[in-house]
């Protein structure tokens, strides 16, 4: 055939093949789709494809993720696929439809065109070697922080050296000039969308459920207890963990995972490469770069994302970039459903976290418990013909290195910014992630074995024997482990603590057992807690030697925490308002062993105390199990903190006082400079949490208007009976009165007079208010109902005069 009525046979059968793509929405056609795209892959070389990747693909990717709009066909270069203006993926994409249809041969037909050995990818391997296609993609759907680095004049010009995954790709727009964009080559740009994915759906839905979860704001236990899989037994775990790895995207991601990341040698642990890839070992460095590319993409749409300090405060320092996007993204919470994805993301990279010193298995039990890869261990070049440049060896030496910065932040914002009222399932799936990462001894390759058996097509699962194998605690080994996170075992749990306390009104039987797990983890050994236990004393001691060999070595770790705890909760703060606990020295201190008014044994202490008047006030047939837990609670934290318990509290009030006393326990321990005992307002708090019928913004002013009042007016100074001006007599000659004379001194005189009255008029006022225990509140002035009378107040009194002087006219 003539190489022109070729191409134009190519072009024809890509036309008519992305118009059976756009047509397919029933299993059926999803099926033929597939036979199709399959059969015409095989039947063409490489650089006979560029017709099907200029136009059959984005059509694949709109259909496939379930994107709404259609593609137009382009001559020229390749389209994006559009989406609708909100973003949002229909229900008709074909992952939803396999997931929905629950049909295996659907799945699995699917599955294997996009499998990693599969043809598609193959391909989309074979011309990314000839560089035939690139791809723009579109910057409205890029992680937020890189969408408005992207549109500043200023900084789009760095963006490629701060963040690897757009290292080489940010290029300017030969059309618009100064703007820039983001070219791919197919397989990044394929995974750019499988990222983006799981964070449309995510966005999609949380702004479908926002008016179900106002109305359901008391979620069911049974419901949240499932899924948390610590909370769950071995069981239930497995079965919960079952259904998970029947969703067809976990599956992929998965695979995808295993074939492009590998997580301690290049020759292990990596099914697909023979029969994908078939890189020689001139390759190789691209693997260690596709797979740095592909854990970047998924750490930066799914765990930064809108974070308002994505990036390391000193790389940003280093390059003079500043984001001035922080008033937008200041106070953002993460996408959510993303835990199921990020928890199976985030077990997968720890996995690099394991030595191995045979060679031969991936994990090492030593004494009972795997051990921890001291970072920069991992030595690409002891793989057989591997050549690999040194600052490739040291980014994938441990992809923990890799994800600790984002993965707290990201754990962090969830407890911070999670607003009142809502549905607590997304933190839910975000605990679950954080208990799994402080808890690495037990993750192995065992673990997948499920994902395994789901990605061959078998029917292998793990049994009770294989998971009782694998039940390993703490041990010594893991000591370079925790010291490299340690934020996630101390300040983390401060927080979380100030997250408990805010959401045990939700379901007081599930966040007591939230804390129990977390305070269970700290104490499941003795060297763990003497561990956690040195560090925070080292961290507080000036830095002198020591007889102590253990304590010695333990400074060295000290400004690396220091600069963790500048850098990891740069930007995040809580405010007066949302009745949560901030520390006062914020992202200088270690607050978990301290014996203060906001150290962690005095708010454990505080939050037993409210969970044991919460649980005997709604009583209910789980009464005994849960007083049971809150027994189990006062164990551990006895543990924790050497021996002091809590006392426990009885209640013999009548039912209308018990809602008084619990409304009353908890509040808010400092309001601006002033502690709780010294500023004790009657009537409704004035720092409570803010509800939904107020004014954000202008409830935050008036407290803090009301505050500056109070200390300014001296009211909250203890009343001694010298409030006000302590007034003496002045003796005046007979010549200065005899000449007070004329209109002048006589309105002098009436003015000094009317301002005294004034002054002794407030004077007055304060002191009757400080008698009977009142304070200046302005918040009520906040309320929705307040400003919205005055705004129909302001708008009837602007058309009023408008109409008067239209009928003068």
């Amino acid at each position: 055939m003539h190489p022109h009525s070729y191409a134009v046979d190519s072009l024809s059968k890509s036309q008519d093949l992305a118009a059976a793509i756009l047509a397919a929405a029933t299993p059926a056609q999803i099926s033929s789709a597939c036979a199709s795209i399959d059969s015409f892959l095989h039947s063409h070389l490489p650089d006979q494809c560029r017709h099907f990747f200029s136009l059959t693909f984005p059509t694949l990717i709109c259909k496939l993720f379930g994107f709404d709009d259609a593609v137009s066909s382009s001559s020229s270069s390749p389209p994006s696929p559009p989406l609708s203006s909100s973003s949002s993926s229909s229900s008709n994409g074909w992952i939803d439809t396999v997931i929905s249809s629950n049909d295996p041969d659907l799945a699995n037909k699917v599955f294997a065109l996009l499998a990693p050995d599969g043809v598609l990818l193959s391909s989309i391997s074979a011309v990314d070697r000839l560089s035939l296609v690139k791809y723009v993609f579109p910057n409205e759907r890029l992680p937020e922080w890189a969408r408005f680095v992207l549109s500043s004049e200023k900084d789009s010009w760095v963006i490629s050296d701060l963040c690897p995954i757009f290292k080489g790709r940010v290029k300017e727009d030969s059309i618009k000039g100064s703007v820039y964009q983001v070219q791919l080559n197919v397989f990044e740009y394929y995974m750019f969308w499988f990222a983006y994915y799981p964070v449309c759906r995510g966005n999609n839905e949380n702004s479908d459920n926002n008016s179900v979860v106002k109305r359901n704001r008391r979620f069911k236990l049974e419901n949240w207890v499932s899924s948390i899989s610590a909370f769950s037994s071995s069981s239930s775990r497995r079965s919960s963990e079952h259904k998970t790895e029947c969703n067809f995207y976990v599956r992929l991601l998965y695979a995808y995972l295993h074939a492009f990341v590998p997580v301690s040698d290049l020759n292990s642990h990596q099914r697909y490469r023979s029969s994908l890839l078939h890189y020689s070992p001139s390759y190789d460095a691209s693997i260690i770069m596709q797979a740095e590319f592909l854990v970047y993409a998924f750490i930066h749409f799914w765990l930064v994302d809108n974070d308002s300090s994505p990036l390391p405060v000193d790389l940003c320092k280093s390059f003079g970039v500043t984001f001035p996007f922080r008033s937008v993204l200041g106070e953002t919470l993460p996408t959510a459903g993303l835990g199921e994805v990020v928890k199976l993301f985030v077990k997968y990279l720890n996995l690099s976290s394991v030595v191995q010193e045979d060679g031969n298995e991936n994990v090492e039990y030593s004494n009972g418990s795997p051990r921890w890869r001291t970072p920069g261990l991992f030595d690409a070049s002891k793989s057989r013909n591997v050549t690999v440049p040194s600052p490739y060896v040291r980014s994938v030496g441990s992809w923990n290195l890799t994800i600790q910065r984002p993965l707290y932040r990201f754990t962090l914002r969830t407890f911070l910014f999670c607003p009142m009222g809502t549905s607590i399932k997304n933190v839910s799936d975000v605990f679950s992630v954080w208990i799994s990462y402080i808890e690495p001894w037990r993750i192995s390759l065992d673990d997948f074995l499920d994902l395994d058996a789901t990605v061959d097509g078998s029917t292998k699962t793990t049994t009770k024997e294989d998971l009782s194998s694998q039940d390993c605690g703490y041990s010594p080994y893991w000591q370079g482990y925790v010291l490299s996170n340690y934020l996630y075992y101390s300040s983390l749990v401060m927080h979380f603590i100030g997250f408990a306390h805010r959401f045990l009104h939700a379901d007081v039987e599930i966040i007591v057992q939230m804390v129990l797990k977390v305070i269970s983890i700290l104490t499941q050994s003795k060297e763990l807690v003497d561990l956690i236990k040195m560090v925070d004393c080292v961290f507080h001691s000036k830095q002198t030697g020591t007889g102590k060999p253990l304590l010695n070595s333990l400074y060295r770790y000290l400004p690396s925490i220091r600069e963790q705890l500048k850098d990891w909760e740069d930007g995040l703060s809580e405010t007066d308002a949302d009745g949560s606990f901030l520390h006062e020295n914020w992202n200088k201190d270690l607050h978990l062993f301290s014996c203060g008014e906001d150290g962690g044994q005095q708010l454990l202490q505080l939050f037993i105390l409210r969970a044991e008047a919460e649980l005997q006030a709604i009583s209910g047939d789980n009464l005994a199990q849960n007083l049971q837990c809150i027994d189990s609670l006062k164990a551990q934290v006895s543990c924790l903190y050497g021996g002091h318990t809590v006392k426990p509290v009885s209640f013999s009030l009548e039912p209308k006082q018990q809602q008084q006393a619990r409304d009353d326990i908890f509040k808010p321990r400092r309001v601006g400079s002033h502690t709780l005992a010294n500023v004790k307002y009657k009537g409704d708090w004035m720092k409570r949490p803010i509800s939904d019928d107020e004014v954000a913004w202008l409830a935050k002013l008036f407290v803090w208007l009301s505050d500056w009042l109070n200390e300014n007016l001296r009211i909250n100074q203890p009343d001694n009976g010298q409030l006000g001006p302590t007034w003496s007599y002045v003796e005046v000659s007979r010549d200065d009165a005899d000449n007070v004379c004329g209109s002048a001194e006589t309105v002098k005189a009436v003015l000094c007079a009317l301002g005294s009255w004034i002054l002794m008029l407030g004077t007055t006022v304060v002191r009757l208010m400080k008698k009977h225990g009142l304070r200046v509140n302005l918040r009520i002035l906040a309320s929705k109902k307040v400003v919205m009378v005055l705004l129909l107040y302001a708008v009837f009194s602007i058309l009023r005069k408008a109409f008067g002087h239209f009928r003068r006219v």
